[in-house]
Parts: structure tokens; C-alpha cells; sequence
């Protein structure tokens, strides 16, 4: 049999993919190891599933695959890039990087493991061609269920145990809930290699929730490019307000939370559900980007300091312990001090519980590399460190706000460590609570001893460090 790796680059949604190929590459025969097994078990093929999002991500998947390639040299391993990056520059990108054996899109993943044969027997696979993927499918979105069927989206289409096969033994995992978006935001070049926007079928993401539940998951994170869309090509609109509750009662799941909401589209009763129906975590990942009118505008979105703030503010209304996170670009072209002095006070008022700061920098082929008025890079480097000052100053008093209260936590791990009010040899647990969505907000630093992971429990806050929570078992001594 012969032996592929997998690296992954880039969001939960590359994770996604990772595992859909993952199973794939099973079902066909491939045994999978690590990317630095050796001997008998080292890999004939590495697999690169890279990210394309910005600038800092492309370099660092260039980098990866360099990297394999250096340690493929001593095995006689095979590389292969796969994931955003390949599908948006296809043959560009395998002429720049002789280091990839090949490099393959979207349309590949099918038939990956005939590719991956072919690459290591010394067949020639012609690269990816891109191609700008909203192309693919009808405008009207009530038109691409039928033809969705025809074209290749990562992560639809359920079989168990075919396309999918879990690549670690968390307690929480992403599910899919829809690819692609039909925003055209002037910085982002997602939707031209992931496509137009495609819900996934109810019924398709419940069986594979059943399956997740099955493998030892408790908590689903459901992802999407904009999960705010979902249903808008299967004719219903309200259809994530009536999936979250079918969600949160598939046996074995205990907790399910949303992310890549669009402020705009963040309906009344979106809120109401995710605020207040038991077993879907009050948890608002809100896409504001920014705070200033003017330059939402230019960045072809909506929304303004006092309509965020009041969206936050109906939240906390029906959730007063909700969490709410979001990212912002600053040095937008054309952005002002004046701009800046919004942004500041919208995220003074907004108590967020996590903020991810972000520079501008230009995307190739979005409208806003074409922006004249573009921020001197030292002016958006001062803004990023004065803007990031200010949100770790914030969601720290946040945090700080929750202690005393009760939080139900989810043990994700047991590890050795210390803490303030813990022995240097005791078992420290580390979770998340309900506001605390995996890998990109804080954590619960569990102390006391005796936990397991995959357990829910209710927790008092303690302490803080940082954005992180310090917690102790309700009843613990």
C-alpha cells in the first residue's frame, strides 16, 4: 500500500478538506502517516493543503512546501500542493515552485488518489488551470442545487466513512455548512477560488453531525465562508434557525456554535435562536471589518458605529453572558484618522470578548488593489500596533468582567503545567467555554485535577490571564 501525508495550512474550512481527502485517500487504497515518519513508514507522497487568503498565508505555504521538499529529499518522497493556493494559481504557482511535483485544484479531489499514483510512479499530472469559480455555477442561487451536483465543491456530498475521515480525536469539530459567498467586499479574493455561495442539504449536514457524534465529538463548530446565507439557494431564508436546534439534538452532541456571521444579514430571529435555544452556544462571530460608514462603503459592505453597537446591544439583551468576536482591517485605502477615532469607539463601547487585527495589504485581483489612496505601510503598521493595543487592553477587562460567574466548560485537553492556585506536578485540563470558539479566542485554564477529556462541566471563574479564564469545578474545594 502506499503511504501519503497530509499538511495543513489556513482555517478550519482547509481542515475540512484535509479530512474529506483524508477519506478519500483511504477509500482508495492509501495508508496515511506523518509527514516526518520514516523508514518503512515514511511517506511516497506529501500532500500540501495550502492557503491563499493574504499575503503572510501564500508565503507561509510556499514555505511548508519548500520544506517538504527538503525533508522529501532524503526519503524520495513525492510533493504535492493542493488547497487555496493551488486552485487560485494552478500552473502559475507549479512554475514558480519546481519543488511541487504537482499542483492540483478543486476538481482533483475526486480522484486524488489515482493523481498522487500517477505523481509517484513519474507520470506527468498536468497542474490545475485556475479559473474564477463563481463562473461555475447560475447566478440566481435558487438555480445551483441542481447544478451544483456537476461541479466540484469540497466537503458536499455525505457518504460515512468515504468522505471524511477525522484527522485528530478532539471533542470539537468543524462541520461544513455551506461553500462560497456572493459578496463582493473590495479586499477579498475568497469567493473567485471558492466559488459562488452553495448551502449544504439539512439532511446531509445532520448525518454527518450523527457520524462526528459517533467519533467521540461534543461540540460542532459549524463553518462556512457566510453561514448568515445559509438557505438562500435551498428558497428558505429562516433555514439555519430551524437546522441549530435539529443540530443541537443529534445524541452525543452538547453543544453547537456558529461562526462567519455578516452583520447585515443578522436577522432578529438568527439572534434569538442562537441566543436562547439549549445546546447552541450564545456565540456571535460577527464579520464588522471595520467600524467607520465611509469605509464599509468603500470596502462594499454596510453597517456604522451605531448599527453594530446596537446589534450588540440586542444580543446581550437576550444573552447578557454572550460572546461576541470579530476581525477589523485598518489602513483600508482611503481610511482617516478620523476613521480610526470610529473604530476606537466602537470598540470601547462593543465589549468584545476577541478582536483579530489585521493590516490592509493588497489582493490580487480584488478592486481595492486598484485603489489610488492607498495608507503608507508605516502608517498602517503604527494603526495595527495602536488598534491591537487597544483590543487586547478591552477583551482583557472583558475577562476580567466574568469572574465570579459560571461558565460550562468543555475539557479539550489534559496536560502537565502549573498555575497560580495549583502543585507544579498537578494535571492542568484546558477547555473553552461557551464564548471561546476552538483555536482563535481564549481558553478555560482548569484547575483542581480530575478531568476528562470530552467532559462538560459548570466551572466558577476565578482569575484571568489575559483573555484566558481561570476556572475551579462548581463544589470543588
Amino acid at each position: 500500500m502506499q503511504r501519503a501525508a497530509l499538511v495543513t495550512l489556513g482555517c478550519a474550512r482547509n481542515d475540512l478538506d484535509s479530512e474529506e481527502l483524508a477519506g478519500r485517500l483511504s477509500a482508495q487504497g492509501w495508508t496515511l502517516v506523518d509527514a516526518e515518519s520514516d523508514g518503512d513508514q515514511a511517506p511516497d507522497v506529501i500532500v500540501v493543503n495550502t492557503c491563499g487568503f493574504v499575503e503572510q498565508a501564500k508565503k507561509d505555504s510556499i514555505d511548508t512546501v519548500l520544506a517538504a521538499s527538503d525533508a522529501a529529499a532524503n526519503t524520495g518522497a513525492k510533493v504535492v500542493a493542493v488547497g487555496c493556493l493551488a486552485e487560485r494559481y494552478g500552473a502559475e504557482l507549479a512554475a514558480g515552485l519546481p519543488e511541487a511535483d504537482a499542483v492540483l485544484g478543486f476538481d482533483h479531489y475526486a480522484t486524488l488518489g489515482d493523481r498522487l499514483a500517477d505523481v509517484v510512479a513519474g507520470r506527468t499530472v498536468e497542474s490545475h488551470t485556475p479559473v474564477d469559480r463563481r463562473t461555475l455555477l447560475p447566478i440566481s442561487p435558487v438555480q445551483r442545487p441542481a447544478a451544483s451536483t456537476d461541479v466540484a465543491v469540497p466537503g458536499h456530498g455525505w457518504v460515512p466513512d468515504v468522505t471524511r475521515r477525522r484527522l485528530d480525536d478532539r471533542p470539537v469539530a468543524p462541520l461544513k455548512l455551506a461553500s462560497g459567498c456572493d459578496r463582493r467586499c473590495a479586499f477579498c479574493a475568497i469567493p473567485s477560488f471558492r466559488g459562488a455561495f452553495v448551502s449544504r442539504p439539512g439532511a446531509e449536514i445532520l448525518g454527518e453531525a450523527a457520524w462526528l457524534a459517533q467519533q467521540g465529538v461534543r461540540e460542532l463548530v459549524l463553518v462556512s465562508e457566510n453561514s448568515t446565507s445559509y438557505g438562500k439557494d435551498l428558497g428558505d431564508l429562516r433555514a439555519l434557525e430551524a437546522l441549530l436546534p435539529q443540530l443541537a439534538a443529534v445524541e452525543g452532541i452538547e453543544r453547537v456554535r456558529v461562526s462567519y456571521l455578516q452583520p447585515a444579514e443578522t436577522r432578529p430571529g438568527l439572534v434569538e435562536v442562537i441566543a436562547r435555544t439549549e445546546g447552541v452556544a450564545p456565540y456571535f462571530d460577527l464579520s464588522f471589518q471595520h467600524a467607520s460608514e465611509k469605509v464599509l462603503r468603500r470596502m462594499r459592505r454596510f453597517g456604522s458605529v451605531d448599527s453594530f453597537l446596537d446589534l450588540c446591544a440586542r444580543i446581550r439583551a437576550l444573552a447578557p453572558e454572550a460572546g461576541i468576536r470579530s476581525n477589523v482591517i485598518v489602513g483600508f485605502p482611503g481610511e482617516t484618522e478620523e476613521d480610526i477615532a470610529d473604530l476606537e469607539r466602537f470598540l470601547t463601547e462593543a465589549r468584545l470578548d476577541a478582536v483579530g487585527v489585521f493590516g490592509y495589504s493588497d489582493e490580487e485581483g480584488t478592486e481595492a488593489a486598484d485603489y489610488e489612496d492607498k495608507v503608507a505601510p508605516e502608517v498602517i503598521q503604527e494603526r495595527v500596533a495602536r488598534i491591537s493595543t487597544l483590543a487586547d487592553e478591552l477583551t482583557n477587562q472583558r475577562a476580567e468582567d466574568r469572574i465570579g460567574t459560571t461558565v460550562r466548560v468543555l475539557v479539550e485537553e489534559v496536560a502537565e503545567g502549573d498555575a497560580e492556585d495549583a502543585d507544579d506536578d498537578e494535571p492542568i485540563g484546558v477547555g473553552r467555554a461557551a464564548h471561546q470558539a476552538p483555536d482563535v479566542d481564549g481558553e478555560c485554564i482548569l484547575t483542581g485535577g480530575g478531568w476528562t477529556p470530552g467532559e462538560f462541566f459548570d466551572a466558577v471563574v476565578t482569575d484571568t490571564e489575559g483573555v484566558d479564564l481561570v476556572v475551579a469545578r462548581v463544589g470543588a474545594q
